[in-house]
């Protein structure tokens, strides 16, 4: 049997169910990318919004690729488990908040008709970095891209999360509806004002006027998120199944820790936010920042660190010492390029992140964190680097965790498992790495990827220079002893 609404009564004493009538929930949110992060986080929040009696929140999810959600949540009713671990306490809620899931390629009329829907107020995104097409380093519309030249020649049947906005957008525009708020929960820098510049630059392709209207009326507000998603399992699905006697297969788990910040700018109705735990601020950059480099960046360095080193999972990359080491020593060069808010206090957060690191009921996989590296480099770790360099200030531990990501495109860690390079720019990576066998040529050649390296770093031997020698250290002597050279020094 299959979790349903037939099937909740029969659920274990201890699981939470939808405290609200499901049949009287309105789709006020419109979420494009619905993938795990979304359904551990953000309609966690419109769920309980529904719960304490604002009908208006409830979501319709987008898969702009895939039907793998809406295959796994349509039989359920869009009903799915949110599994909360830390260390042995489980807690298990069942989410209602989804109504249903549409496929974009399948129907992209489907999903601007869902944007232009008078009940829409809120669109939210977690299309992961390359989702935008974005170059990384200029923060552009990448127009070379097939589907985003598709948008830029006609919105018919959008192909891309800036287009589909756009779309959406015009169809409201035409009907004379109000405005949206568009809220995107990845890790770009500066996200609403890159998504809004993106979803301009197609819309005044097409029609100058609904550019001006979407400047002067939509919001883009900025915002910072934070709660670690692993991938689910078959395990996992196995697990829950024996426990709740039904199976679920859009379930998802999670960690005890969530965050949302969002910018104070919005342009219609949204939901009592503060209630709900999630932080209104006029300032979210200082926010960002913090768990870019200080969180985001150390999982990607542990991630290719301990990936080479042959380890799985994130916890057990930080109960080896010398990666804890080589950790601290990272987040004491990117502490040091911070501007915290008022109220974050950076030993308190490192310490705390250290502790939801070690949380191994999360089972975090490093090649889950290591994907689309390209895309996540430029912000979690360079635009720090580039900070110290110009304070003059050393950056030996940033050298090495870019250096893992370079080693991490060789196709094999240290024990000789082969494993895939999932990345936008992994042909052309595989390429270079292939043609350039010594290791400082390789390191020097993949530096030159312009898509990936500012200018400024890429010619600047203050970078290039430790990045390089980093690089021929991970190749001579391994992971675990390049780490150890850095987090041991003062």
């Amino acid at each position: 049997m299959r979790l349903s609404a037939t099937t909740l009564d029969g659920l274990p004493a201890d699981v939470i169910r939808p405290a609200y009538d499901r049949a009287s929930v309105r789709t006020g949110v419109v979420h494009l990318g619905i993938g795990a992060f979304h359904r551990a986080h953000q309609a966690d929040v419109f769920d309980r919004a529904l719960a304490g009696g604002d009908p208006r929140w409830g979501v319709r999810g987008v898969s702009l690729r895939s039907p793998g959600v809406r295959d796994q949540l349509a039989t359920q009713g869009g009903l799915y488990s949110l599994v909360v671990r830390d260390g042995e306490r489980v807690e298990t809620r069942v989410v209602g908040a989804v109504a249903e899931v549409l496929v974009a390629p399948e129907n992209p009329a489907a999903v601007v008709e869902a944007l232009a829907d008078p009940q829409t107020h809120l669109v939210t995104l977690t299309v992961t970095e390359k989702g935008y097409r974005l170059d990384p380093a200029s923060g552009t519309l990448i127009e070379s891209d097939p589907e985003v030249a598709s948008d830029l020649a006609s919105l018919v049947a959008p192909r891309t999360a800036p287009g589909f906005l756009a779309a959406g957008l015009a169809e409201r525009h035409a009907r004379g509806l109000g405005p949206l708020t568009v809220i995107s929960c990845d890790n770009l820098p500066h996200n609403g004002a890159r998504v809004k510049d993106a979803v301009l630059a197609i819309a005044r392709r097409h029609d100058p006027a609904l550019a001006d209207w979407i400047e002067g009326g939509c919001a883009f507000p900025q915002t910072m998120i934070d709660r670690i998603v692993p991938a689910t399992t078959p395990e996992d699905r196995r697990e829950l199944a024996a426990r709740l006697g039904v199976d679920d297969h859009g379930m998802v788990k999670t960690e005890p820790f969530t965050q949302w910040v969002i910018e104070d700018r919005f342009a219609g109705p949204r939901p009592d936010f503060e209630a709900l735990g999630v932080q209104i601020t006029s300032a979210v950059g200082p926010y960002e920042d913090a768990k870019l480099r200080l969180l985001n960046g150390a999982h990607s360095a542990m991630a290719y660190l301990g990936g080479l080193a042959g380890l799985r999972f994130v916890h057990q990359v930080i109960a080896e010492p010398v990666f804890a080491a080589f950790v601290e020593r990272l987040w004491d060069e990117a502490a040091s390029t911070l501007d915290p808010p008022a109220g974050l206090d950076l030993s308190a957060y490192r310490r705390a992140l250290k502790a939801r690191f070690a949380n191994a009921a999360l089972e975090h996989r490093t090649h889950q964190i290591a994907m689309d590296g390209s895309q996540k480099l430029p912000q979690r770790l360079l635009a720090g680097a580039a900070i110290r360099l110009d304070r003059g200030q050393p950056i030996e531990a940033v050298a090495l965790a870019v250096a893992a990501w370079m080693r991490w495109q060789d196709g094999l860690d240290e024990t000789g498992a082969a494993h895939v390079v999932d990345d936008p720019f992994a042909v052309e990576m595989a390429r270079l790495v292939a043609r350039t066998p010594d290791p400082l040529e390789r390191a020097a050649t993949l530096l030159s990827l312009e898509a990936v390296f500012p200018r400024r770093l890429a010619m600047d031997p203050r970078f290039t220079a430790p990045v390089i020698a980093a690089y021929v250290r991970l190749s001579q002597s391994g992971a675990r002893a390049a780490a150890s050279l850095v987090g041991g020094r003062a």
